[in-house]
């Protein structure tokens, strides 16, 4: 298929810029406390890529950051939602837990329910609305407790399938596995347990299969509208890869948001009103 035939879709997204964006703690593997964030440069690769979604066509709302909260700029975590209803965040590290509060205020008006299970958003929330009639991907095992799962789906009212995650480098589903459009998604098979490989194996036989060094790269942590897919400069095999399936990559330099464990999707989160 050419990326002619692939037809993007306009999206809405959540951003939080890295004003206060540091690594003073260590809760992914990813995080080194010994080497200094640039924080001039981690705003200017934020913008750039706020500015990207934005000339592809896409809205993008910004929520205020808030000081002491270093890792908002993954605006990612903060909740999941889909066709106007909200499932809120409950992290599992206390240095992220007041963030939460944050999203919340953000989606004043949203019908918003409020999770008793520990959950990390997008990060281990991926949804296809034009798979099986709309199907909530769910990943568990490092970050989100696999309760929240079955949490999700009864606020949410779409049916979602469990995946465990079994490698800490890929410990939320969004360092693992992407939507490329509403039907079909790319993924890195290690990263899962057995019995999740099959269920996507199955799900997903057109899937976009990534290897060591695309995971690594942060190449799975994409943002797409179904044509453009957006991915950091870092993840080139990636970017060949996902054109050679017919989309359209965009990279862009997000070296300084990788130091705290995330990239291009960990950076926005999807707004499905």
């Amino acid at each position: 298929m050419s990326d002619t035939e692939r037809m993007p879709r306009v999206r809405t997204y959540l951003m939080c810029p890295p004003e206060h964006f540091t690594v003073e703690y260590a809760i992914n593997p990813w995080m080194d406390t010994t080497v200094p964030v640039d924080a001039a440069l981690a705003g200017k690769q934020w913008e750039l890529l706020r500015t990207t979604l934005i000339d592809l066509g896409h809205t993008v709302h910004v929520l205020d950051p808030v000081e002491g909260l270093p890792d908002m700029v993954y605006a990612a975590n903060g909740a999941f939602s889909v066709d106007g209803r909200v499932y809120g965040a409950r992290f599992r590290h206390p240095q992220r837990s007041a963030e939460a509060a944050a999203h919340r205020e953000f989606y004043t008006g949203w019908q918003f329910i409020e999770p008793e299970h520990v959950n990390e958003g997008e990060g281990d929330f991926a949804y296809l609305p034009g798979a099986y009639g709309g199907v909530i991907l769910a990943g568990h095992g490092f970050r989100t407790e696999l309760p929240a799962h079955a949490e999700a789906q009864e606020a949410l009212g779409r049916p979602v399938i469990s995946l465990r995650l079994v490698d800490p480098a890929f410990y939320h589903l969004d360092t693992a596995l992407a939507a490329l459009d509403d039907h079909n998604i790319t993924y890195y098979p290690e990263a899962f347990s057995p019995s999740a490989r099959r269920v996507l194996a199955q799900l997903f036989p057109d899937a976009v299969i990534a290897d060591r060094a695309d995971a690594e790269a942060f190449g799975l942590n994409l943002v797409s509208d179904g044509r453009h897919v957006i991915l950091n400069t870092e993840a080139t095999a990636m970017g060949e890869k996902v054109r050679a399936a017919g989309y359209t990559p965009v990279h862009v330099e997000l070296a300084e948001l990788k130091r705290g464990g995330g990239s291009v999707k960990c950076a926005v989160a999807e707004l499905r009103a």
